[in-house]
Formats: C-alpha cells, structure tokens, sequence
C-alpha cells in the first residue's frame, strides 16, 4: 500500500513498562514474552488506513533507562504524537511520569499529540494505579488516556484510531506531512 501520510511516533517511559511489546504487538501482532531492554531506540513501520486515507507509522521505541535519557530526547523532534507508557502494577513508573512528560514538552514539537498509556492492564490483581489515577493525571495535563495490554492485545489497535481521531478533529490533521 502507497501512502498519502508519514508519521512519526515515539513512545516514551520506564524501563520494564511494555514500550517494546506494544511496539511488536501493534506493528507484527505478535507478544514476545520476555526480551532484552532498548538499548538507544529502535522503529518498526506500519501501514494502515484510517479516514479514507493511505498512512505510514514510523513508531521510534525509546530506552526507559536513565543512562539513554539525553540520547533518546533527540527522537522527540518531528513526532506528532507520543505514548508516554507506565505500568499500572508499578507504582514507580507512574510516579516518573511528569519528569517523562517535562522532557517531552520541552523536546518536542509544540502542537504534538500525547497519549498516557495504562499498559499491563491484564494484570489487574496485581494493579498499584488505579484506572482513576491514570484518568485523573491524564486529564489534569490535556492528555488523552486509556489502558492497554500488549500481551491480551487489549486496546492496542485503539491507540492509533485515538490519535487519529484527536489530530482529524482538533484541526491538526492539515499538519501531517505526506510521504515521498
């Protein structure tokens, strides 16, 4: 499939929070169970349609580590949207989300999209954030929200139809460079 639309995404936060298996889940519907952490950043593609129109992901998987924290704020530049990912059976990841979010809003294009993502939803009995935490944190910085989990593939193909949505309605759908 040729595509009209190039985009750029970045998922950001924790080590251990499902960045990668989101990233394989959405791009090859697949759920590797265990795998070493991203060192640096790694991208896979996409190719979807949404609202009548031929599009390319390019999804940019950042490290969690602090250690890559410089390396990875350079990916930041030219992304429309991001996952900003912790894991709602880690408290930790949670509480490390507005230092995610500062560096994203200093790094990052102005008008960029950001999506909090709930991931490991399907570990419910073992759930330190609830689904109002996440709601509330998400509402209280003009985020849109939702839970995930890669490995049940709950919600995972909801992510990009939200941001589509949001960037169509909010006007910024215009903004979205084509490809070559």
């Amino acid at each position: 499939m040729e595509s009209n639309l190039f985009l750029k995404y970045i998922i950001i936060g924790d080590s251990g929070v499902g960045k990668t298996s989101l990233l394989n889940r959405f791009t090859t519907n697949e759920f590797i169970p265990s795998h070493e952490p991203t060192i640096g950043v790694q991208f896979a593609t996409k190719n979807l349609e949404l609202f009548g129109k031929k599009i390319k992901l390019q999804i940019w998987d950042t490290a969690g580590q602090e250690s890559y924290r410089s390396i990875t704020r350079s990916f930041y530049r030219g992304a429309l949207c991001a996952l900003l990912v912790y894991d709602v059976t880690q408290k930790k990841t949670f509480s490390g989300l507005e230092n995610w979010l500062h560096d994203l809003l200093t790094y990052s294009r102005s008008e960029i999209q950001i999506i909090l993502v709930g991931n490991k939803a399907d570990l419910d009995y073992r759930r330190e954030i609830s689904y109002e935490e996440g709601d509330y944190f998400a509402k209280k910085n003009n985020l849109l929200f939702l839970e995930s989990s890669a490995k049940s593939n709950f919600h995972v193909s909801d992510i990009s139809w939200l941001f589509m949505a949001s960037i169509k309605y909010s006007g910024k759908y215009l903004k979205i460079g084509k490809t070559h």
